[in-house]
């Protein structure tokens, strides 16, 4: 009973929360209902049992995703009701791509539902006194370790390249001369004038 009840009232803020993300006026108040939804969604993973991918929607998505766009929102000057003015020219194109995945959705889950096996068939089976974290993570550190290892080695690499292009040398810029700034003596720093009354500063 007290199952039911936690997974409507999470079930419902999460559809809640999503419909104000799409339909709020504030970029702000949209992703800040964002955040909610994913805090109910982990909420809903926890329900079933699913406790890695939980974490994952707090930690990566909330802490990470949802946070990077709300300081983009806030800190890029954008002109949203300019945005905003092509929506109804794409309201029929976007319209028909939601009927489209509404269909896909629909079609899968009865093509799972029909199948011959039971249901709990279809559940990828947990050894017995190991939590889903574990089980994961003993999947992943033996069957795909090299997999897992290569998708970090390949994020790595991307991470150094994005560091290289953004602090490669231009000619066009001026660099800071840290030892040269510290090497300057006072005398050379600053420079006491005797400015007459009416007379331009000279630079």
């Amino acid at each position: 009973m007290i199952q039911a009840f936690a997974f409507y009232l999470f079930a419902a803020i999460v559809l809640l929360s999503g419909a104000m993300t799409v339909t709020s006026r504030n970029p702000v108040h949209s992703v800040l209902w964002l955040i909610l939804a994913f805090f109910n969604a982990a909420g809903l993973m926890l329900i079933v049992g699913a406790e890695f991918i939980a974490m994952l929607l707090v930690i990566v998505y909330v802490g990470a995703v949802a946070v990077l766009f709300l300081f983009v929102v806030m800190m890029l000057d954008i002109d949203f009701a300019e945005l905003r003015a092509g929506f109804a020219r794409y309201a029929v194109f976007g319209t028909l791509v939601a009927l489209v995945l509404a269909a896909e959705i629909v079609i899968a889950v009865g093509a799972w539902s029909a199948g011959s096996l039971a249901l709990s068939q279809r559940v990828a089976p947990t050894p017995e006194g190991m939590s889903n974290i574990q089980a994961v993570g003993t999947l992943l550190y033996t069957r795909y370790l090299y997999i897992f290892e290569a998708a970090g080695v390949l994020l790595l690499v991307a991470m150094v390249g994005a560091i290289v292009l953004t602090h490669r040398t231009r000619s066009n810029t001026r660099s800071q001369s840290v030892p040269r700034q510290n090497a300057r003596r006072p005398d050379e720093a600053t420079r006491n004038v005797n400015q007459p009354v009416g007379v331009g500063v000279e630079l």
